[in-house]
């Protein structure tokens, strides 16, 4: 069980990039671990390969595209560790679609399930509880993809910009209880996902420089940050063009990869 002198972590999506680095960052931070991930033999290797004390962390597997496996695992986690300071719902995928493939149709809706509602699900157990304590974190991660609309991305961004304004919504609701929700745009992140990205991706950032400045801002509960900055000012001066102008600059810039590529 969680003990007050050691803060808990819960985060979706620690199998790999952005999750595992922001669940090793907690760690060191002296935050004890719930990983969730559908591959939980590889995220037990990882913790053990990080010398992260069986003490400190427990795996739960879960898919956030299924909304009782992830509830089910928060409810565990209550259970077997205590309710966490801060939820982080990180879990999510990036694909490309062609609106004119009625098979692609279906992939949107697979990308919509999990990075939007799998965000709602993930923090569904724990809010209850959270507002009678009277405190905790809520953090989900969107992207400046959510911004504005990429030719090609058009599953990803509006599930990205659904994130972004779920979030808004929430943190409205739970202000009064004090308990925060915190709103993190990536820009490019060097991960295995963004690794498969067929152009160039200014102000590409490692993945360990992310999570120390996403931590600092979820500390600091700051409601929304864009890392790195550089591409927050990027994505609020593509917001503000004309559509003509943001058309014509996008025009020919390569797609985001589909499922079947």
């Amino acid at each position: 069980m969680n003990t007050n002198q050691v803060p808990l972590l819960f985060i979706t999506g620690a199998s790999s990039g952005i999750g595992q680095a922001l669940a090793l960052r907690y760690f060191q931070a002296g935050y004890q671990l719930a990983l969730v991930a559908r591959r939980t033999q590889a995220e037990q290797e990882w913790a053990e390969q990080n010398n992260i004390p069986s003490n400190m962390f427990a795996v739960y597997q879960a898919d956030v595209a299924i909304n009782a496996s992830i509830i089910t695992a928060g409810k565990k986690c209550i259970e077997q560790q205590g309710l966490p300071q801060v939820v982080i719902a990180n879990a999510g995928i990036s694909i490309g679609i062609d609106s004119s493939v009625e098979s692609d149709i279906d992939v949107m809706a697979q990308v919509l399930q999990t990075n939007i509602t799998g965000v709602a699900a993930t923090f569904s157990p724990f809010i209850q509880a959270m507002q009678t304590r009277k405190s905790g974190t809520l953090v989900g991660i969107a992207s400046v993809a959510g911004i504005r609309g990429l030719p090609g991305h058009g599953a990803y961004c509006a599930s990205k910009s659904g994130v972004i304004s779920y979030l808004e919504s929430l943190r409205g609701e739970l202000r009064q209880d004090r308990v925060r929700v915190v709103t993190i745009s990536p820009g490019y992140i060097d991960t295995p996902l963004t690794q498969e990205n067929k152009y160039r991706m200014p102000f590409l950032m490692p993945v360990a420089h992310f999570a120390d400045k996403a931590f600092t801002a979820i500390q600091a509960e700051k409601s929304y940050t864009v890392i790195p900055w550089q591409m927050g000012v990027v994505a609020q001066l593509l917001r503000l063009l004309p559509n003509f102008v943001f058309d014509q600059l996008l025009s020919g810039r390569p797609r985001k990869h589909r499922s079947k590529e």
